[in-house]
C-alpha cells in the first residue's frame, strides 16, 4: 500500500471509531429510559428510510429512460432533461 492508502484508511477507521464510541456514550448517558431511547431510534430510522426511499424514487424518476421522440425540457437548474 501506498503511504497516502494509509493515511486515508487511518483516517477512515479513527472516524468510524470515533462515531461509534460517540453513539454508544449517548446511549449509556442519555436521561431516557431505555425503551423510550428504542422508540425514539426506531422513529429516526423510519424517518431516514422513507427519505432515502423517496430520494431513490426521484433520482430514477430524472434518470429513467427518455423516448427519442421527447423533447428537452429546462428543468429550471443546471441541466436540460
Amino acid at each position: 500500500m501506498s503511504r497516502s492508502n494509509d493515511n486515508a484508511t487511518t483516517a477512515i477507521l479513527a472516524f468510524a471509531s470515533g462515531a461509534l464510541l460517540g453513539a454508544v456514550a449517548a446511549l449509556l448517558l442519555a436521561p431516557a429510559p431505555g425503551n423510550e431511547t428504542r422508540r425514539k431510534l426506531a422513529g429516526l430510522q423510519d424517518d431516514a428510510t422513507g427519505r432515502i426511499r423517496q430520494y431513490a424514487k426521484e433520482a430514477r424518476f430524472k434518470m429513467g429512460p427518455k423516448g427519442k421522440n421527447e423533447d428537452l425540457q429546462y428543468d429550471g437548474g443546471d441541466a436540460w432533461i
